[in-house]
């Protein structure tokens, strides 16, 4: 492996070898954008596992003769709170006559609630197969009629199903070029603040960002020929904070290599076989983390998973293959106007990293105490913490779909929004509707349509609770124990109401089952990479407390000054991953250096010198994996939000308490005993030179 890595650093960097290597690099990206370039996602959103119970009934809805029919509720309300007038009510009417000019409208209505303030209008209309574009255009075709029909004194809105997915897409519309955007400005301003040089912070910058692109087009082809659902975005923020970290670590082992080395080409070759290793392993834990999301059962999940770990491997291949042949080409003269060269004062870096470390190795209770009952307090915010958005609560932004189904529920039933659906055996229907009826928090049973070969019957049924309540939840399991008991009629209960059951369900069985094997195959890579147990172990305690931290902090900060009264289902997962995954990153980075300082110096003394060497880089890594991850935020859905929020919040405790703090603290208290059943023969075979003698040796600021 060694002289593997020799060759393949000697072809990258060398006056040859870097022009080739850089031109196969370009030649690899031209064929990825020719291969995939035309690629574009489907959009699509099932949010409940495919096997469930609602899932089936969306698939057997597909047998009915009206599969093909959207229904929109116009809702038409008085702006001043009052009831509507004659007028006002005619104009509502009138609405709903100019409303059955659209195509194939049926339309039903106004029904005036019964405090006489809002009057509902039904329409239900065919549109082109399940594409959501062909929904969005019913939607925008329904509010263009309601545009042209402005009543005095009455506020409408167009709601339901399909005007909540048109809102959802029309919020994304321009979001993510926005995103990627903001995206590249904080890795550029953060980038030039790092190396505080006009020029080299293009270089890493450009890299990434074509790697990203590569990895937009790939993953789009990818997901479109598997049918994946999942987020770009998260998928370009993930890719470009990555892929910044790695190039974060290698150029600053190039740097310090540079304040020894008079051939720059030479000591890019060193620098690169010296982080090879440690951003391998990174990448390999957060792949695998990745990875493990094929087993979930919520569609989004598992397409997200596929999608990150090809744009992950993308980016490293970018950073491992293209970045230093790029470097080598434009020689040490990119770090203007502060160019390192040998002998140089500025070689005396890390000053303030080397001094923390040394005073939290040499005292270590109390840095470690400060840390974990940090930590602690930042757990404490999952208390009351709750998991599950309704509709309502998902955009971060207002929307006429959202507004609107808040006026419903407040003037008639709230359940009217979004009604259950039973499929059941036409010759058992009504027993079904009977065994429906009979359910506390039942309005009204209805039937709504039978099948195209007469088997099966259609049930619509509206219930007391709001959408998205505990109550509306447990009305579900009582009206699926209630006709699932009737003979012979294979009933099953689905709509958005049951939907949101199901994804809470499937997003528990998820976490747990997930969750676990990414701390096994963390722990895995730890113990591969470091040649030992003990330190791994303890490092991934460290970790998930960090990450369960991290998550309560942003529970609690997400309610307290966003007004987000509970974590959306998929967010406790995605954040666990996120930041076990990539803040092990940060420990591979720091112990990897400190094991092979330690094999000279000891433990405490190599530690000292791994932070000293790495602080700086590993803060700069932090803060920009932070603002790319916050750059979530700007994204219209909550979701997101939180991810960004818990994400930023913790890569950042993670960085400046558990990476400076708590883990060289541990390593000062274990001592040699974390490399445990690895020994380190070099330090013990130097004879009386006792460790502490090298902790006070290591406090020199000169760079090794």
């Amino acid at each position: 492996m060694s002289t593997l890595s020799q060759s393949l650093s000697r072809v990258l960097t060398s006056r040859r070898g870097a022009w080739l290597s850089l031109a196969f690099g370009v030649l690899a990206l031209v064929a990825l954008f020719g291969l995939f370039g035309q690629a574009e996602m489907t959009a699509t959103a099932q949010s409940a596992p495919p096997d469930s119970e609602s899932a089936r009934v969306a698939v057997v809805a597909e047998d009915f003769p009206d599969a093909d029919n959207r229904t929109v509720i116009v809702v038409a309300s008085s702006a001043n709170d009052g009831q509507l007038s004659q007028g006002e009510s005619e104009g509502v009417a009138a609405l709903g006559d100019d409303l059955s000019a659209v195509e194939g409208a049926e339309v039903l209505g106004p029904f005036p609630s019964g405090d006489g303030i809002a009057q509902v209008i039904q329409l239900t209309a065919p549109v082109d197969g399940d594409d959501s574009a062909a929904d969005r255009a019913l939607v925008e075709n329904v509010r263009d009629v309601v545009a042209d029909h402005d009543i005095d004194g009455v506020q409408v809105q167009v709601t339901g199903g399909p005007a909540f997915g048109a809102d959802v897409a029309s919020a994304f519309d321009g979001a993510d070029f926005t995103l990627l955007l903001v995206t590249i400005a904080i890795v550029a301003v953060l980038l030039i603040f790092t190396y505080r040089s006009p020029v080299l912070w293009l270089i890493p910058l450009a890299v990434v960002g074509f790697a990203d692109q590569a990895a937009s087009k790939a993953t789009a082809a990818l997901g479109s020929a598997m049918g994946l659902q999942f987020d770009t975005g998260i998928v370009s923020v993930l890719v470009f904070g990555a892929g910044t970290n790695y190039a974060l670590l290698m150029i600053s082992r190039y740097r310090e290599q540079l304040f020894v080395d008079e051939d720059h080409r030479n000591a890019l070759a060193v620098a690169w076989r010296a982080t090879v290793p440690a951003i391998l392993a990174s990448n390999v834990t957060v792949v695998l983390s990745l990875l493990t999301l094929v087993l979930a059962v919520i569609p989004g999940t598992r397409g997200l998973g596929v999608a990150c770990a090809v744009g992950l491997v993308i980016a490293l291949a970018a950073v491992l293959l293209v970045l230093p042949p790029v470097l080598a080409v434009c020689g040490r003269g990119v770090f203007w106007p502060f160019v390192p060269r040998p002998g140089d004062t500025t070689a005396r870096q890390g000053r303030v990293w080397r001094r923390v470390a040394t005073r939290v190795v040499r005292r270590p209770w109390l840095p470690l105490a400060g840390g974990l009952a940090l930590l602690g307090v930042m757990s404490a915010g999952l208390l009351g913490a709750s998991v599950g958005l309704s509709q309502v609560e998902k955009f971060r932004v207002p929307s006429e779909s959202a507004v609107g189904l808040e006026v419903l529920g407040a003037h008639f039933d709230a359940g009217q929004a979004q009604p259950f659906v039973i499929v059941a055996a036409a010759a058992q229907s009504q027993a079904v509707q009977d065994a429906a009826a009979s359910v506390d928090g039942v309005v009204r049973v209805t039937e709504s349509a039978t099948s195209t070969g007469g088997s099966l019957v259609r049930l619509s049924v509206v219930g007391e609770p709001a959408p998205g309540t505990a109550e509306s939840r447990e009305l579900v399991t009582e009206l699926r124990s209630a006709v699932h008991a009737v003979p012979d009629a294979d009933a099953i209960v689905g709509g958005q109401g049951a939907m949101d059951v199901d994804a809470r369900d499937g997003n528990l069985r998820d976490f747990l089952l997930v969750a676990p094997l990414i701390l096994l195959g963390t722990l895995l890579v730890l113990i591969v990479l470091l040649r030992a147990v003990v330190a791994p172990l303890i490092l991934l305690a460290v970790n998930t407390l960090s990450a369960v931290a991290a998550i309560g902090a942003g529970a609690w900060l997400g309610r307290t000054l966003f007004g987000w009264n509970a974590l959306d289902l998929q967010v406790p997962l995605l954040a666990f991953l996120f930041l076990v995954a990539l803040g092990v990153d940060y420990t591979i980075f720091l112990v990897h250096r400190a094991r092979s300082e330690a094999l000279t110096s000891g433990t405490r003394a190599g530690m000292v010198t791994a932070l000293a060497t790495t602080g700086g880089v590993i803060t700069s890594a932090g803060i920009v994996l932070a603002g790319v991850f916050a750059a979530l935020g700007l994204l219209p859905l909550v979701t997101l939000g939180q991810i960004g929020l818990i994400v930023g919040v913790g890569v950042l405790v993670d960085t400046l308490v558990v990476r400076t703090l708590v883990v060289p603290a541990l390593f000062s208290l274990v001592g040699d005993r974390m490399w445990w059943p690895g020994r380190l023969p070099a330090f013990r075979s130097r004879g009386g030179t006792g460790e502490s003698d090298h902790v006070e040796e290591a406090v020199s600021p000169v760079a090794r």
